[in-house]
């Protein structure tokens, strides 16, 4: 019996665990993308009260797999709270069965790194920027966007 209750007790650990969400401030994201070298960055900006972003997010889980072995990496950059992270952020994570790298963005004031993603850039969620600094590449899409879209870019680059 001893050991089905410390069985029991370490699932939720566990659990846990996997569900690591690293918040960052936009300089640590911003090296993300300029330190990547040859590898494209995709860096989709989204929030779990956003609904737009919520039903594109099935698509970037799609993109994730299908970028397994290619020189390119997906960055799921969440714009919700800081203080909601273990009340929103984490359980909608898990209940969705998100296998991307999500990032929380503590960024302060949006004022100050808006254009820095982008100058074509109001604010407005789901945006997503693609970089790809060894061919000199960036774009941006202040929409929701498929997979078959942004596949279409990554795969003309990759080439």
């Amino acid at each position: 019996m001893k050991y089905i209750l410390l069985f029991l007790l370490l699932i939720p650990f566990t659990l846990t665990a996997q569900q690591k969400i690293q918040t960052v401030n936009f300089n640590q994201l911003e090296r993300e993308w300029t330190a990547a070298g040859d590898t494209m960055v995709i860096v989709n900006f989204w929030a779990t009260w956003c609904k737009p972003c919520v039903e594109e997010l099935p698509e970037f889980e799609k993109l994730n797999k299908w970028l397994v072995g290619k020189k390119a990496k997906l960055l799921l950059v969440s714009l919700d709270f800081p203080k909601d992270i273990k009340t929103s952020l984490i359980p909608f994570v898990k209940k969705k069965k998100m296998k991307s790298k999500v990032l929380l963005l503590d960024g302060g004031n949006p004022n100050v790194w808006i254009d820095k993603v982008s100058t074509e850039w109001s604010g407005a969620i789901p945006a997503t920027l693609l970089i790809s600094p060894s061919k000199n590449f960036k774009d941006f899409k202040e929409k929701q966007c498929s997979f078959e879209e942004i596949k279409s870019i990554i795969y003309s680059l990759l080439e």
